[in-house]
């Protein structure tokens, strides 16, 4: 090889460094909404081959390769990216698939799930102890925890009985399925200065007609939905379980984004607020 071919073959190879430095950090899945906003951030997005389909925000994170719904995952889809590292909410799923994901050559992080301010911190903390930016993580924790006190705190001077708030997840063939205790809904709705409105179970269950109406909701809670599971007002106030109620006579329902409302990530403090404003309009 004479001088000018090895000059010319260096400086091909300086070129494409940084491209192979980038691919190299790049071996993170991220599954759960929640767990892809926290990497954002951190600011650590160059890490991602791919993230689940309720990795909605930052808009930017639906550029990357989907893996699939959270509890429906496929091992073979998750493992075709060759991650080194994987980055999961709790209650991924199916079971079977987590556990070979487990026992692959991988390093598998699951993010405990939790619907308080302390939840969100140790959210933030575990992200950033996987992704080894623990500084990154304090100063992404700290902030949080200054926007969520003041967003509380706020929520707590509203003054008057709290509102009876019922959080509807569905109500599809006319069922509705609501949220009880022990769910980011009722989380929410709490730091928002309101009060659940169905307190007989935990988790989301189909309610009969008698125990809507029997909750006498203030309000209704539901996520912004588009498509067949959409409902208008209209549609919603004229079922027969929510005729009664004080939230039908005066029309009063607030619809929020799900990942916004119910994520549980560095932006709760901004659903806090929202939620408060709508159910305690000045």
């Amino acid at each position: 090889m004479d001088r000018r071919d090895f000059i010319a073959l260096s400086l091909a190879l300086a070129a494409t460094q940084p491209t192979r430095a980038l691919a190299a950090t790049q071996d993170t899945i991220a599954i759960g909404g929640d767990v892809t906003e926290i990497v954002y951030a951190l600011d650590q997005q160059h890490r991602l081959l791919a993230r689940d389909a309720t990795s909605t925000y930052p808009p930017e994170a639906q550029a990357l390769p989907d893996v699939g719904y959270m509890r429906r995952l496929s091992a073979e889809g998750v493992l075709s990216f060759a991650p080194s590292l994987i980055i999961s909410a709790e209650g991924a799923g199916p079971p079977e698939v987590i556990d070979i994901l487990r026992a692959a050559s991988i390093d598998y992080v699951e993010v405990p799930e939790g619907y308080d301010a302390q939840a969100i911190i140790a959210k933030i903390t575990a992200v950033g102890a996987a992704l080894n930016v623990p500084d990154a993580a304090q100063t992404l924790a700290d902030q949080t925890t200054t926007a969520l006190n003041t967003a509380l705190a706020r929520a707590s001077e509203t003054n008057g009985t709290p509102k009876r708030v019922m959080f509807i997840l569905s109500t599809q063939g006319g069922r509705i399925m609501a949220s009880g205790t022990g769910t980011g809904a009722d989380g929410i709705i709490g730091m928002a200065g309101g009060t659940n409105a169905i307190s007989a179970f935990e988790g989301y269950k189909p309610l009969s007609d008698e125990a809507a109406s029997a909750a006498a909701p203030d309000v209704i809670l539901m996520m912004d939905q588009t498509g067949d599971h959409a409902s208008t007002d209209d549609e919603l106030f004229a079922l027969p379980a929510l005729q009664a109620t004080p939230a039908a006579q005066n029309r009063s329902v607030v619809r929020m984004d799900g990942l916004f409302l119910l994520g549980f990530g560095p932006r709760t403090a901004g659903a806090v607020t929202a939620l408060n404003r709508a159910l305690y309009p000045v």
